[in-house]
């Protein structure tokens, strides 16, 4: 696979989404949101999601330059209607002013309907926690297609459903959780497809309702399993409770409309650490706890114990050094829709 320098391709997608209608700062922020995703190893969220966006911009299931509405407002708490904006700029949003509520009453609460996809969930969390925050937030594609079943059965009812809880330290990576509360997320079976490669075992049912590793069957009538494998029950309870939050709470609805637009309903809730503990100790404590398990004694089969997000800092690290691969699938996506815009060039000239 080709590799491209991070600065390059924040760039060159920047410009992309300018030339397809995004204005400057929805296409910065689009740009950083995608590529950090890559940086991090989150490639199916990365900037393999970009020509879905601009195919929904040409369907008119995303608007650039959406007016976002904040509704319901009290010092605490606010519903952000998107307008159907990109989901990027409208979290990104929502959580700068979940943060600005937290600093001033110590908690905030805040609903998103209205949005396309916001990308990697973790990307706003972590946007609280560098500010001293807790963050957690839950997103649910509303009433858009569904991809998962719920335990012991074989029809999508449910989205991935993912949920991100982040926390400040003193590490040089953030510690945090971020997941799907589905065996895996849609994006990685996409990007499993694209590279051409089977996928484990008890991720996904084939149409007939049999586990399968063949990624293309997903997109044949197949299903995502819930979180847990034969424990599956737990990820099922999981799931259900971030589509309460995500669709029930925020007014989207569960189940699926008729129109099929993707939807990405969250919730976001920020505590000022400050209002329980000594900011500063409680970040050390965390930054001791988080060095604690990962001093771990190793098991068999493994090289190593690592704390929660500690992964995702170190592959940062090796691709700003190194680059961030890109499938050739990707490539030659991003590089048809840049042909057909008044952009000059591609992505070929920056690929080594």
């Amino acid at each position: 696979m080709p590799l491209i320098n991070h600065n390059d391709l924040r760039t060159f997608i920047s410009q992309l989404m300018q030339a397809y209608g995004a204005s400057e700062d929805e296409a910065t922020l689009i740009s950083e949101h995608s590529v950090e995703a890559n940086l991090v190893g989150h490639d199916s969220h990365g900037v393999i999601q970009i020509p879905t966006y601009i195919d929904r911009i040409q369907r008119g299931h995303i608007k650039p330059g959406a007016e976002i509405e904040i509704n319901n407002e009290s010092r605490t708490t606010a519903r952000i209607n998107g307008n159907w904006g990109f989901g990027y700029y409208v979290s990104d949003f929502a959580m700068k002013l979940a943060i600005k509520k937290a600093q001033e009453d110590n908690i905030a609460a805040i609903t998103v309907v209205q949005q396309s996809h916001v990308g990697r969930v973790a990307s706003y969390p972590l946007m609280a926690a560098k500010e001293g925050m807790i963050a957690i937030m839950t997103a649910d594609s509303g009433r858009g297609p569904k991809m998962v079943v719920p335990f012991g059965g074989k029809e999508r009812k449910l989205g991935t459903n993912p949920i991100c809880i982040a926390f400040p330290s003193n590490l040089d990576g953030t510690m945090f959780v971020d997941m799907a509360t589905s065996s895996v997320a849609a994006g990685k079976i996409n990007l499993a497809r694209s590279r051409g490669k089977d996928i484990p075992f008890g991720w996904i049912l084939d149409k007939d309702g049999n586990q399968t590793n063949d990624p293309n069957d997903f997109s044949q009538g197949g299903a995502i399993l819930p979180l847990g494998a034969d424990q599956g029950h737990k990820g099922y309870g999981l799931s259900a409770a971030v589509e309460t939050f995500s669709g029930i709470l925020t007014g989207l609805g569960f189940g699926v409309s008729k129109d099929g637009i993707h939807n990405d309903g969250c919730l976001m809730i920020v505590m000022n650490v400050e209002a329980f503990r000594d900011l500063e100790v409680f970040k050390q404590e965390v930054t001791d706890f988080a060095l604690d398990l990962s001093s771990t004694e190793v098991a068999s089969g493994y090289d190593r114990v690592y704390y929660p997000g500690e992964i995702e800092h170190i592959t940062k690290q090796d691709r700003i050094q190194n680059g961030i691969y890109v499938e050739d699938t990707t490539v030659a996506n991003i590089n048809k829709f840049a042909e057909e815009s008044d952009i000059k060039g591609n992505l070929d000239p920056y690929l080594h």
